[in-house]
């Protein structure tokens, strides 16, 4: 009997297997994938999780892997060019965008060392659920079938949750696609970690591993069908026409690796708990990846489950569920403006307001400062929109994100089978 199973073994699940297995808890972590093992993302960590990182005690790895530290932060737009250093917390001074084969095996390994079980190519089959209640899974490993009794089922496989799909979680909340994306990787390329905002286009570039510079670029979302027959092409012309300074540098560059992209960059809140069952990472929430808030948000969610568990029995089932339900709410909590501010983003539109909010800025280094610090989730928007500031800024300026839709009816969820009754889910 474990106390818990998590099924995926990236930034989420890892984080949640080392922070339980550190409890004391006896932990089975398990993913299809052999490891280590790369997969599409936009890499840069914000200072709060690359503090997470540090307070976990990882962060010293991820540093020795030879990821090269960003200290500063570049963003142009609208004929400005605004560069700070890279916002800091007590316990993030710079940032981080380390390869996912790096950073993922990392997590896993910490895992293990801190007492979990990692079972790789290994994959969901059924979960079993025992008075109405997750009770385990049932598991395909390379040697076959087997069925392994938990306490707590925690999914952290991805969009497409398997976990999600077998205890029916359904969207909290849901909203529609906005951007497409493609990433190129380029080496001996001079370039720090920075965006190019234009109408229509969003441009990022991201030094990485191995002196590599991964460049992102951000389409609408309604043209990624004609996109999508020749993105090498438009990917390569939005760059020389938004970002022509990036593009003369990647000229006398190599490019490395094939380019990847996706027109699926879903933007939704699942149900995260019920009955002996919990989700995280992209299982529970994803977002536009515009505001590279993915990992960082995949490692908070981790804490925050960490938290809610600490000192509870998990044999006390009424206590376990209302932990969870307190796991789900802070998580709904902390990611929503995060969540709101990075649609606002993915549009694609500088507004006027916005425009002459960053011109203003622009003329403060202080504002500037705290304004990359509210981007990058170290402070929050009360505390960058202060009444002072108000005053100090135009009408037109003080822009705010669009108002949140009335909050939907928490979903009942699956109520699981008859009390008594010891079954599967079919596959």
């Amino acid at each position: 009997m474990y106390d818990a199973i998590v099924v995926g073994a990236r930034c989420a699940g890892a984080s949640a297997a080392l922070l339980l297995a550190r409890q004391g808890r006896r932990v089975l972590l398990v993913d299809r994938m052999k490891f280590p093992s790369d997969t599409m993302s936009t890499l840069y960590i914000h200072p709060p999780g690359i503090a997470l990182l540090a307070r976990w005690g990882v962060l010293d790895a991820v540093a020795a892997s030879g990821c090269p530290p960003l200290e500063t932060v570049g963003y142009d737009v609208a004929g400005l060019r605004l560069t700070v250093p890279t916002p800091s917390t007590p316990y993030a001074r710079v940032a981080y965008a380390p390869r996912r084969q790096v950073l993922d095996h990392l997590l896993v390994g910490a895992a293990v060392a801190a007492g979990a079980d990692f079972a790789e190519r290994t994959s969901l089959r059924e979960v079993i659920w025992r008075d109405g209640r997750a009770a385990g899974v049932r598991i395909r490993t390379p040697e076959g079938l087997e069925s392994v009794p938990a306490k707590l089922v925690i999914g952290a496989d991805g969009r497409q949750s398997r976990l999600a799909a077998l205890v029916d979680a359904p969207f909290r909340k849901q909203d529609e696609l906005a951007t497409c994306v493609y990433y190129s990787c380029w080496k001996n390329v001079e370039a720090d970690f920075g965006y190019h905002e234009r109408p229509d286009s969003w441009i990022v570039r991201i030094p990485t591993h191995d002196g590599v510079t991964v460049v992102a670029t951000y389409f609408p979302q309604d043209q990624f069908a004609q996109i999508r027959l020749d993105p090498l092409a438009a990917h390569l012309e939005t760059i020389k026409q938004n970002a022509p300074d990036l593009h003369d540098r990647l000229a006398g560059a190599e490019r490395v690796e094939r380019l990847v992209g996706t027109g699926r960059q879903q933007n939704y809140f699942r149900r995260m708990n019920g009955p002996g069952w919990a989700l995280a990472g992209d299982a529970a929430h994803h977002l536009d990846s515009i505001t590279a808030r993915g990992i960082t948000n995949a490692l908070t969610q981790a804490q925050l489950l960490s938290d809610a568990l600490a000192g509870q029995d998990l044999d006390d089932a009424g206590g376990l569920d209302a932990r969870l339900a307190r796991f789900a709410e802070e998580s709904y909590g902390t990611l929503g403006e995060p969540y709101k501010t990075t649609l606002e983003l993915a549009r694609l539109r500088l507004t006027d307001s916005r425009a002459a909010l960053l011109r203003a800025v622009a003329r403060s280094p202080e504002l500037t400062r705290r304004y990359f610090a509210m981007i990058a989730g170290v402070i929050d928007r009360s505390e960058f929109f202060t009444p002072e500031l108000a005053e100090l800024l135009p009408a037109a300026a003080r822009w705010t994100a669009p108002a949140e839709p009335a909050e939907p009816a928490e979903p009942a969820g699956p109520a699981g089978p008859e009390r008594g009754e010891v079954t599967t889910t079919p596959r």
